[in-house]
């Protein structure tokens, strides 16, 4: 006989044995019940307590015998409404907790259950945290959760953890850990839950923050837009900088949070490489799941997200997408989302070739229909921009040919392939494919082919921008003194930095004559200086070193050490020195921010970028917001619109009409319908000929000095946005 069935019969024997017990505890409720129901306010202590016992126990046993329980919720429910006035406190807990824990049929009294404990909890943690009661649910909510994993009573846990936490009253590890146990149940709604917690639950937390308040990030948002509107203005320019805008407030609102907001469920995890396996092992490679397809979705959503963020190795989660990469899946752009979300660049390459590949051979082809190619296209080059070595080099030329197609979808998105491969590796393009700037940087070495497993050198963001401008300055100031841009002196930096720090003064470390000390010297001091031209002697000597050795080694020896200096000067030129030569003021950290707001507000609109700058944005486009099927279909509903749906996009708002006007006409008939008046151009075509006829005689008089006049003042008004002045609003 099989375990499972064993179990059951076992569970069976075990509910008939004590059946008689429970018969007679249930009768004394019973009893106790109708005593209380009799006389509620005159009810003893003692005959309360043994009533509070009984209730406990029947709602701990209920699930095992549901025919005798079946009007107990009832009861319960006829208490509280009642006599919920004249309970006593603990007696009135003992009611609510017992309906909690039963599977309770009416839907208002769940709601209401809900609510209630929702409304407690907010009220208790609405001065100060408080961390008993706190702890007390959640481990409460745990044990429901992992004491039976097939039951449906973790929907409760789920729900009261994510409404919490989307309130920012719980924001601690210990309710993440009781949403990855409800990921990992058994039932399937409370997986639903627990799986949508980690996928959007940061998203509606930040979604009611950002309701709640609307409070400004501090920028001085009229500066940038006057930074951004120097040139000729747009409305598509005054749009982009708008979003430029507000994007760069959002980024600097949720710098400005306490830490406690930052911390993401996902990053809150306690072991995101075993939850990422269990998810896998138990809810998709198992053959024992009763998960549907949409389900699995979700739970290979949370797996790649986990995969992508932590940059996890579950090797054998990338053969699992094999049997699902082909166009003839439903929802298959979901899955080319979740692959290249779940890629990273420490997953070997070799794991990723064969997915590139076939998904090359079954979605880009002449034969495919153009928003199949597009989708292929899209997806692998979100794979190569988090994986770039998984491309191979023969493979990469033929995509990259796709560039010429008539379709705008498929054209876009092998575009976006070959510019991605001109920053990261023009190596494997065709010569003809490079492009000026990749050829000059391979020519130069400023671009070589990274390695597997390199990570990028960091340093303090935006300190070359503010090197740049006191390099701007210092030539500046010189050259209003009457001396040459190039030559800078020590004394210029010294009186910039006194002005930066207000006149806070330090006293020098520089040795005198008057005090005796005696100066050693050595072929190895080491100087130190605030000036940037100033080189250290141990550089000097170093360098002088190496000098030497060239003249020493054989021609094999000269040319590697060739390579390797500069490889080190293009290193030296790449990070800035400011912060290991200069103590920055405050002056010079505001200006550094303010540097920071303008680059980005540039690059947000469309501005030129570093090659590094791009490479790291590229690597960080997904970090926060992860990748969805809409991205991956791009520019597919680009597509030519037919003659039916041109002449119904023309036909749109004009109505039915029974003889033919002109569009001008419509509108001005729409207008009288409105009660809205005419312009000014359309009032003079109906004045009288004789009111006009004097301003067309002085029109014909006017003499070359009065036209002059009548030109200037035009232009005038132009400029300043007519009479009224409506430029800048």
């Amino acid at each position: 006989m099989p375990k499972k069935r064993v179990g059951a019969l076992e569970k069976v024997d075990a509910d008939l044995s004590y059946s008689e017990d429970f018969l007679n505890q249930y009768g004394q409720y019973r009893s106790q019940r109708d005593i209380f129901l009799a006389s509620p306010s005159t009810a003893t202590s003692t005959g309360v307590v043994s009533f509070r016992d009984l209730i406990d126990f029947v709602a701990h046993v209920a699930d095992c015998f549901p025919e005798d329980t079946a009007e107990f919720p009832e009861d319960l429910k006829t208490i509280l409404t009642l006599h919920h006035a004249s309970l006593e406190s603990e007696l009135r807990e003992k009611i609510v907790g017992s309906l909690v824990l039963l599977p309770t049929p009416s839907k208002t009294l769940r709601t209401l259950l809900f609510q209630k404990i929702l409304s407690d909890l907010r009220t208790s943690n609405s001065k100060a945290k408080n961390h008993r009661l706190n702890r007390t649910i959640q481990t409460a909510l745990f044990n429901l959760l992992t004491s039976d994993r097939a039951s449906a009573k973790g929907i409760w846990a789920v729900k009261i953890t994510r409404e919490l936490w989307k309130r920012q009253i719980w924001t601690d590890a210990k309710a993440v850990e009781i949403m990855k146990e409800a990921s990992l149940a058994d039932n399937e709604k409370v997986i639903g839950g627990g799986v949508r917690f980690f996928l959007g639950g940061d998203k509606e937390r930040e979604e009611l923050e950002d309701d709640s308040s609307d409070e400004e990030a501090g920028i001085d948002i009229g500066k940038l837009k006057h930074q951004a509107g120097i040139n000729k203005k747009t409305k598509k320019k005054a749009k982009t900088l708008e979003r430029a805008v507000e994007k760069v407030r959002k980024n600097e609102k949720k710098k400005k949070q306490p830490h406690p907001l930052n911390f993401s469920a996902l990053h809150l995890l306690h072991d995101p490489q075993g939850f990422a396996e269990q998810l896998f092992s138990k809810h998709l490679q198992s053959s024992r799941s009763k998960l549907n397809l949409d389900q699995k979705l979700l739970v290979l959503q949370l797996v790649s997200r986990l995969v992508g963020l932590h940059k996890l190795t579950v090797i054998s989660l990338y053969t699992y997408f094999i049997k699902y990469l082909t166009p003839r899946q439903p929802s298959v752009t979901s899955f080319l989302a979740s692959l290249a979300q779940s890629t990273h660049n420490l997953v070997p390459p070799d794991a990723l070739e064969p997915l590139v590949q076939k998904i090359a051979n079954e979605f880009v082809s002449e034969a495919s229909a153009s928003e199949v190619a597009s989708a292929g296209l899209n997806a692998i080059r979100e794979i190569c921009v988090r994986q770039p070595m998984a491309m191979s080099d023969t493979l990469l030329q033929d995509l990259v040919m796709y560039r010429k197609s008539k379709d705008k979808g498929v054209m876009m998105a092998a575009k976006g392939l070959l510019s991605l491969y001109r920053e990261v590796d023009p190596d494997k393009l065709a010569k003809r494919d490079r492009g000026k700037s990749a050829t000059m940087g391979l020519k130069s070495g400023t671009i070589k082919e990274r390695r597997f497993g390199e990570q990028e050198v960091g340093g303090i963001e935006g300190l070359e921008l503010l090197e740049q401008w006191k390099d701007e300055e210092r030539k500046r100031k010189r050259v209003e003194r009457g001396l040459p841009e190039e030559l800078g002196t020590d004394e210029e930096d010294d009186s910039d930095a006194e002005e930066d720090w207000g006149a806070w003064d330090v006293e020098s470390d520089a040795s005198s004559d008057s005090g005796g000390w005696i100066n050693v010297e050595s072929d190895a001091e080491i100087e130190i200086s605030d000036s940037e031209d100033d080189k250290p002697a141990a550089k000097k000597a170093k360098l002088d070193l190496k000098a030497k050795s060239k003249g020493e080694d054989n021609d094999k020896n000269g040319d590697e050490e060739n390579e390797n200096e500069d490889a080190d000067k293009a290193l030296e030129q790449k990070i800035s020195k400011l912060a290991t030569t200069k103590i920055l003021t405050p002056a010079d950290l505001a200006k550094l921010q303010e540097l920071r707001l303008s680059a980005s507000v540039n690059k947000a609109m469309g501005g030129s970028k570093s090659q590094s700058a791009r490479l790291k944005e590229l690597a960080a486009r997904h970090t926060d917001d992860a990748l969805t099927a809409e991205q991956i279909e791009g520019f597919s509903a680009l597509r030519k619109s037919t003659k039916e749906e041109m002449v119904a996009l023309a036909r749109e708002g004009k109505g039915e009409r029974g003889e033919h006007k002109s569009t001008q006409a419509l509108r001005r008939d729409k207008k009288n319908a409105e009660g809205k008046s005419t312009t000014n151009k359309e009032k003079s075509r109906k004045k009288n000929f004789l009111m006009t006829l004097g301003k067309a005689k002085f029109k014909q008089k006017r003499s070359l000095t009065q036209t002059k006049r009548v030109l200037k003042g035009h232009i005038e008004r132009s400029k300043r946005g007519g009479k009224r002045g409506n430029i800048g609003q």
